[in-house]
């Protein structure tokens, strides 16, 4: 009779192949490979959603585990499913897949759907903030109403917080080369408040789900590298001047640079999953163990909880380690058509409006911040 672990080992084979993870690893190292020896040499609708090619069995039946928590649905609490109960009160999405679709980038919603009806907004939220000194650890001041994102989704017997409204205005230009093009200016309005008004100096701002490929090598590029070439670009006659910005991690329980979101406002992919569950799904854990209901949100604060007791959490440690490993673990697909004219003048362009002070030609990887949700196939690659 096979052993549990051969069978396991078959599983995820099975899954792997099932999904288009059958790829082969790039052979060569050059910058048609922008993860190095982690690339992987794909095309297509799954390209985004592979493992490092340089992954062992152990750590590919660890990402088969990960993928299923990040693009199966979470389900309201009390359900049959205690694994996967605990969705809400308020949220945007029931899963890390629907904002981060085949672990790309989201967009936003179509003003009207086929119906006529207003799209709901899911690949896109709207942080809160008010002007103020934040607490401590905290990167903003939230709405004392709606908190720090709104969540346009509720579970039964919660209200959603409210409906995005989105509204487009043409903006006309001309190219240095004479050539005419007009951009779609957009405006954001929040609507159908349920839980009264929002303070008038509210600040919103919009941000669209990133895609997720060499999120763990991102992650592993040194501190002191980043921060010699802010350094070198503060000394520079040119006019990109970075900064690093410092953030508190709530794994590390330190402050450390910040990498992910839009603004480098979080420092690291465990920090960045966890907040997400909560900000987004409604999923509390032992780092975020509160749900996000403001006071005035009665209806949120008293709803069901998806775990036994209302201290713990309902999506347990593991089980987000695991689906911190398969994000960190995603490969990039090599580059297509590198040898392409257009491909190679697009690059000296790059290179020309010194795009490249910021986004530096490589890097080599060092070890991940915390090693239990990484794997060492990814230290020391060129990137």
């Amino acid at each position: 009779m096979p052993s549990r672990q051969l069978l396991l080992s078959a599983c995820a084979a099975t899954i792997l192949l099932a999904a288009g993870w059958g790829v082969r690893a790039a052979s060569k190292a050059d910058d048609t490979l922008p993860g190095g020896d982690t690339t992987v040499i794909a095309t297509g609708r799954n390209a985004f959603s592979l493992p490092s090619a340089n992954l062992d069995d152990e750590e590919i039946k660890r990402a088969v585990i990960g993928n299923s928590f990040f693009k199966r649905n979470w389900v309201e609490a009390p359900a049959s499913a205690t694994a996967r109960d605990g969705l809400g009160p308020h949220f945007i999405a029931r899963s890390c897949g629907g904002c981060h679709g085949e672990d790309g980038r989201g967009q936003p919603p179509h003003i009207f759907n086929r119906l006529g009806e207003h799209e709901p907004a899911v690949e896109l939220l709207i942080r809160l903030s008010i002007p103020g000194t934040p607490a401590l650890h905290e990167g903003v001041v939230p709405e004392p109403t709606y908190g720090d994102q709104f969540n346009n989704a509720a579970v039964q017997g919660v209200q959603p917080e409210g409906q995005v409204r989105i509204r487009y205005t043409p903006v006309a230009g001309r190219f240095a080369d004479g050539r005419r093009y007009t951009l779609q200016q957009p405006s954001y309005t929040l609507t159908d408040l349920n839980y009264g008004p929002l303070q008038r100096d509210v600040m919103l701002s919009p941000r669209i789900a990133p895609q997720l490929i060499g999120m763990g090598l991102l992650e592993a590029i040194p501190e002191a590298d980043i921060e010699t070439n802010a350094r070198q670009q503060a000394a520079s006659a040119g006019p990109v001047k970075g900064q690093v910005n410092r953030v508190w991690d709530a794994f590390a329980q330190r402050e450390m640079l910040g990498r992910f979101g839009w603004k480098a406002n979080v420092a690291t992919l465990a920090h960045q999953t966890a907040g997400a569950f909560k900000g987004d799904i409604g999923i509390t854990s032992s780092v975020f163990n509160t749900e996000a209901c403001t006071t005035a949100q009665t209806d949120c604060r008293n709803a069901t909880h998806g775990a036994p007791k209302a201290e713990d959490s309902e999506i347990d440690d593991k089980t987000l380690e695991d689906v911190v490993f398969y994000q960190a673990t995603l490969a990039p697909p090599a580059r297509r058509n590198a040898s392409d004219a257009q491909v190679q003048r697009g690059q000296w362009l790059f290179q020309q409006a010194q795009c490249t002070a910021c986004h530096r030609p490589s890097y080599v990887t060092g070890p991940a911040p915390f090693p239990r949700l990484s794997s060492k196939a990814l230290e020391g690659q060129t990137i």
